[in-house]
């Protein structure tokens, strides 16, 4: 089990379907959605996983589509709601007035943020790796509403589970999905930036305009 361990490429969405199978993605969206940021490739997994439930390749797993979209969502909400328990019990504890990083001013700002836009930046960062893993936490300790974050989080998590393993199933029926994963994940992510953006855009003209 060790060696197995040891010899499995992390980064690979690929070689961590095959080795752990439909169990490993699961475990892989549950860490990911709150526990631990670490370098995942939980928006690859997905797609490709998704396409392992429409292809029947010589040489690729082939996955169940019904256990792959039901199991990655629990994951991705049980996942997001335990890091923010995790948050809200012991978060706080983290900042101090002299921290270098965690400063108490930064949960201050971090408590305003999430009662102006919280639900929404729940929503957007389940697309954005590592950022999904804090938001979660950061939320928790910055006291953000438990029903806010739960109606949030269960919006995120089938837009992100189910909507790009279905994007996944629907490619994997027309290309060779592995050859183009990179590119895929890498527009998925840059449209999930484009709301915060245009936000951060309005935010510093209404500053601008009222100075």
């Amino acid at each position: 089990m060790i060696a197995v361990m040891t010899a499995v490429n992390w980064l690979s969405a690929k070689d961590l379907i095959e080795t752990f199978g439909t169990i490993g993605l699961i475990l892989i969206v549950f860490v990911e959605s709150g526990l631990l940021p670490v370098p995942l490739p939980g928006d690859s997994i997905l797609v490709l996983a998704g396409a392992f439930c429409a292809t029947n390749k010589a040489g690729d797993p082939h996955l169940n589509l019904a256990a792959v979209v039901i199991g990655t969502l629990i994951a991705a909400i049980v996942g997001a709601q335990l890091g923010f328990a995790l948050g809200h019990r012991y978060g706080t504890r983290l900042f101090k007035p002299e921290a270098r990083i965690f400063k108490t001013a930064y949960l201050e700002r971090a408590q305003e943020f999430f009662d102006r836009r919280g639900p929404r930046a729940v929503v957007v960062a389940r697309f954005v790796p590592v950022v999904r893993t804090v938001v979660p936490m950061l939320a928790g300790a910055g006291h953000m509403p438990l029903r806010k974050f739960a109606t949030a989080n269960l919006i995120g998590a089938v837009l992100w589970t189910v909507g790009i393993s279905m994007l996944g199933y629907g490619l994997g029926k027309s290309i060779s999905i592995d050859k183009y994963i990179l590119p895929i994940v890498a527009v998925i992510i840059v449209a999930s930036l484009i709301p915060p953006y245009l936000e951060y855009r309005r935010h510093k003209r209404t500053q601008v305009s009222g100075n």
